[in-house]
């Protein structure tokens, strides 16, 4: 399944449909660990299939369905006899969309839904994907605007169900649903200004709180500090940038929103558990 594999990180390749790739998967290979960044949502048909991270194990059983955030590196060891649904799609083609962003931010970088984890969602998702499945093999046209609606749906399902539920700001449901939104929108600026010089106290007078307030509001709606949260979405500019081998580490540095070398090769070994140096390295292979 893996075309385009430089080091570990997999450069995907869209041939049917500009934007989104679905694999029938039957393979017995083993996938070495790699990252990309589309979205990639599992499914197996038939029989289980384990998927690893740096930090778990899933093991899928049938119809349970993994999200796998962008750049989240992830291996699957040798599969016995089995069928599964691997559905990757060009996040950038989300980005458009309200809230799409902060969405995925607000999610881990790993999620398995299954009937028992999430009984209100799990059978709606499943259907979608079967329907995007269906609609990849077929004739029709329109097949990428059908499939677009489909993975906005179930990324509307993942938000509010996920989001709803850890993102819980103990207020009535119309204040909840301020809130939510509130920090939704607040997400999406930082990831559109990260890059920029950007400061909590700034940041939570743009939102409408005192300091105070704003901090352990976000660290409620994200499950991390602010600074934690700017700083993912800075390396994850960085890694964009490192892949061009004419910029210098100090330029991603500088481009990436960092005020110093230092800092940055600090913060992205932090991130990331490799230096920016070695990431490149492993980028070119």
């Amino acid at each position: 399944m893996i075309e385009v594999l430089n080091g570990i990180k997999e450069t995907v390749v869209y041939k049917e449909i500009e934007g989104f790739k679905v694999h029938d998967n039957f393979d017995y290979e083993t996938y070495p660990e790699h990252w990309h960044t589309p979205l990639e949502i599992i499914m197996p048909f038939e029989n289980s299939y384990d998927v690893s991270t740096k930090n778990e194990l899933f093991t899928l059983q049938e119809e349970d369905i993994l999200f796998i955030n962008s750049g989240v590196v992830h291996g699957m060891p040798s599969a016995i006899h089995g069928e599964r649904m691997i559905l990757q799609i060009d996040i950038s083609f989300l980005h458009t969309v309200a809230s799409i962003e902060s969405t995925l931010s607000t999610i881990p970088q790993a999620l398995l839904l299954t009937p028992a984890t999430a009984p209100a969602i799990h059978s709606q998702i499943k259907s979608l994907m079967l329907d995007i499945f269906s609609e990849y093999f077929s004739n029709s046209i329109l097949i990428s605007a059908s499939i677009y609606s489909k993975v906005l749906e179930m990324l509307v399902l993942v938000g509010r169900e996920y989001t709803g539920k850890r993102n819980a700001f103990d207020l009535s449901s119309g204040k909840q649903k301020e809130h939510t939104e509130k920090f939704m929108a607040v997400c999406s600026y930082i990831h559109e200004h990260c890059t920029e010089d950007l400061c909590l106290d700034d940041i939570a007078f743009l939102a409408g709180f005192s300091k105070y307030h704003f901090t352990r509001l976000f660290k409620n709606f994200t499950g991390v500090s602010f600074y934690k949260y700017l700083n993912k979405k800075r390396i994850e500019h960085a890694e964009k940038l490192l892949v061009d081998p004419q910029l210098s580490i100090t330029e991603v540095a500088l481009q990436s929103g960092f005020s110093s070398l230092s800092a940055f090769i600090r913060m992205f070994k932090l991130i990331k558990d490799c230096t920016p140096t070695e990431f490149r390295n492993l980028y070119e292979g």
